[in-house]
């Protein structure tokens, strides 16, 4: 079968050619005339059912309240003697690039000084312009690479930019829209992997070939540093910059989660570093760190996946593996990361998926540890340092009833004090979080957390959203609701957050746990969670609500086709669904690593059971679902929604709402206006299917 187009192949491999028989191909032209057409349609009686109500309009405008209050917190990177933030309000709904002093920082008001205004280059260009970061050059600061999507996509335009005088550098390195990765080298030289024409992308759509460029000369002329092989995920090429320890590197993702990493000598050779394809690498200063996905036997020891170790980095490449531990995970602690300052690491551990933070100082042989910071019962403390030049670090402290606060200090001695505190956006006097564990169909303990009113009536009539992900080692820790309370808490319902198998609240082990022929045990978690909540009488299925997205809407999907008689609504947002033709659509195939290859009929057959398109059955008694998508998802196709409504509703299931934002990329809104109407669109659906006090949908 190798030698067969592999439509064909995928054709074959399905049951019933089932791929051959698509009838909504036809949704896969994105900007097709019939497409867009049903689309709007869509959109249409969608906004007529649950977007013109009084509690609609009373939901967008409380959430786009607060998302546009002035308290909030700027959040700030530091640049030279400046920090930099980018801000979106009322005003500046595409935001603006603006800069401030530490000491004008501090300031309850700062007097900002605006660096980019995107809405006035959007204007002045003809474009609406999608701010997707930049980055800077050290250690000048004068110079950045600017960051510019055209949609809210992933893919963007590079351009260079003076931050002194403030306009972009004529005739400076400047990229066209593209998936494109680029490192500062030095002042007139780049690291740069983007579309370089035919032949340049993996079949997952990100670059294949990574090159120099040197100011001066035409993209094309480019050197040639690295090439990955077409069925490979990406390249990369990277320089470190830390002052007396600069380094280059190349190499490949093989898949999402395996990688060859290369030293570059200054002689230009390529040196393979010798680990684990499955390890995450790192450096800080003359320290190579490590942290392996599975247990690894070196140098005459084993060490668990999910560990952090340490080596130095000349002494490794030379051959010698003296590995120090900084981190050894037990069976209810994980690393969730961790960040460096110039002399120290900040470690975040999770325990029970509750955080706490430690300090280690490499001093002689060994690593000192202390703790930083005080957490709370059911918080989330985050820290990172704020440059390499020194060990000033922010930490924060969030709930999902405490605003976050953030704090500064430096590990050289002496208390963090409190710099900004974000405002509080709802009165959370009468609710509580807790946690609880249900028991899955395997005996697999999963915790999940619970925000409800402190006087709530367990009589299984609460409105109820659970949320959930289960994928790709992504952990759900608490963090403060904000507008998702007058969306939701405000109107009496609970809040629930489940920590699923395939996240990463456990580390590696509990995420590959749910990986391809595995997938189903992040679905029996969730529905264990639901199910948990109906004996504990929070709920019941009339009431309960499951929201997701991305692999979330994957996982909410097969709620609907597996698990309909736990749900009475369903909202699947920028979801992956037709898992027979995923890896064709955007950068679907990037993902195999995690749910399989379903152009190999030995994968399809398990990938079939929870592809939720190839799963819905007619006569089925299944919940109202809102499918929620965006045009310019360059990540995970729309096709994947638009499909599935459509062959909900042939197959008479009129409960089946559709919505697709034309911006905004993966996160489906490109502005705050546009994030308030997404948020009490979803209320109201959910709202209208769960209370009982409207007619259902």
């Amino acid at each position: 079968m190798t030698s067969l187009p592999n439509s064909i192949r995928l054709a074959m491999a399905a049951e019933g050619g089932a791929a051959a028989g698509d009838e909504f191909l036809w949704l896969e032209e994105l900007q097709g005339k019939k497409a867009l057409q049903w689309v709007q349609q869509e959109n249409q009686r969608t906004v007529a059912r649950f977007g013109q109500g009084e509690d609609f309009q009373r939901i967008e405008r409380e959430v786009l309240d607060i998302l546009n209050k002035d308290t909030q917190i700027p959040w700030v990177s530091k640049r030279g003697e400046y920090y930099y933030n980018f801000w979106q309000d009322q005003a500046n709904p595409r935001g603006l690039l603006r800069r401030a002093t530490l000491d004008e920082y501090r300031k309850a008001k700062p007097a900002w000084e605006t660096v980019l205004d995107i809405d006035a280059l959007g204007k002045a260009e003809g474009k609406d312009w999608v701010y997707q970061g930049s980055q800077p050059l050290a250690p000048e600061y004068r110079y950045c690479l600017m960051q510019l999507s055209p949609d809210g996509g992933d893919a963007t335009e590079i351009r260079e930019f003076d931050l002194v005088a403030k306009r972009f550098v004529k005739e400076g390195f400047n990229v066209p829209v593209a998936k494109s990765r680029v490192s500062w080298v030095d002042r007139d030289t780049l690291f740069i992997a983007t579309d370089f024409g035919p032949g340049s992308m993996t079949q997952s759509g990100y670059a294949r070939i990574a090159k120099r460029w040197r100011r001066g000369t035409p993209l094309s002329a480019a050197e040639t540093l690295y090439e990955a092989q077409p069925e490979d995920m990406a390249v990369f090429a990277y320089h470190d910059r830390t002052p007396g320890f600069e380094r280059d590197f190349v190499g490949r993702s093989l898949d999402f989660y395996r990688r060859d990493y290369f030293l570059l000598t200054q002689d230009g050779r390529q040196k393979k570093i010798d680990i684990p394809a499955d390890a995450e690498l790192d450096t800080h200063r003359e320290w190579l760190l490590i942290k392996p996905s599975s247990d690894w036997d070196v140098g005459g020891k084993r060490y668990p996946s999910g560990s952090l170790l340490a080596a130095n980095f000349d002494d490794y490449l030379a051959g010698k593996r003296e590995l120090q531990p900084l981190f050894t995970p037990t069976a209810e602690q994980a690393l969730s990361g961790y960040s460096g300052t110039r002399d120290h690491l900040i470690l975040s551990i999770m325990d029970n998926v509750v955080n706490r933070l430690e300090v280690l100082t490499p001093q002689g042989g060994s690593w000192q540890r202390r703790p930083l910071g005080n957490p709370g019962a059911i918080s989330t403390l985050s820290a990172g340092g704020i440059d390499d030049e020194s060990n000033a670090y922010f930490l924060t402290v969030s709930g999902f009833l405490q605003p976050t606060s953030l704090y500064m200090g430096n590990l050289d001695g002496g208390e963090a004090t409190l710099l900004k505190q974000a405002p509080q956006d709802f009165d959370a006097a009468g609710y509580q979080v807790s946690q609880h564990y249900a028991r899955s169909k395997d005996g697999t303990r999963v915790p999940y957390f619970q925000i409800a009113a402190k006087d709530l009536k367990l009589d299984g009539s609460t409105p109820t959203l659970l949320y959930g992900y289960g994928g790709f080692e992504v952990p759900l820790l608490p963090g403060y609701l904000g507008g998702k309370a007058p969306a939701w808490l405000e109107r009496g319902g609970v809040y629930v957050v489940a920590n699923i198998r395939g996240g990463g609240e456990y580390g590696p082990a509990w995420h590959q746990a749910a990986l391809k022929q595995n997938r189903h045990r992040a679905y029996e978690d969730f529905a264990a969670v639901a199910e948990d909540l109906f004996a504990r009488k929070v709920t019941s299925a009339p009431h309960l609500g499951a929201r997701g997205g991305s692999n979330g809407g994957l996982l909410v999907g097969n709620m609907l086709t597996l698990y309909p008689q736990l749900f009475g609504c369903i909202v699947c947002e920028v979801p992956l669904l037709d898992m027979q033709r995923y890896t064709q659509l955007s950068a679907g195939a990037s993902w195999i690593a995690e749910y399989g290859d379903p152009s190999k009929p030995e994968q399809w057959a398990y990938i079939k059971t929870f592809s939720p398109y190839h799963n819905i059955q007619a006569k089925t008694a299944y919940p109202p679902v809102l499918f929620y998508t965006a045009t310019s998802d360059d990540r995970v196709n729309p096709a994947h929604a638009r499909k599935m409504a459509a062959r909900m509703q042939a197959m008479g299931y009129q409960q089946a709402y559709f919505y697709e934002n034309t911006e905004g990329g993966h996160s489906a809104a490109a502005d705050k206006q546009q994030a308030a109407f997404h948020s009490a669109l979803v209320s109201e659906f959910m709202w209208a299917n769960l209370s009982g006090k409207r007619k259902p949908a």
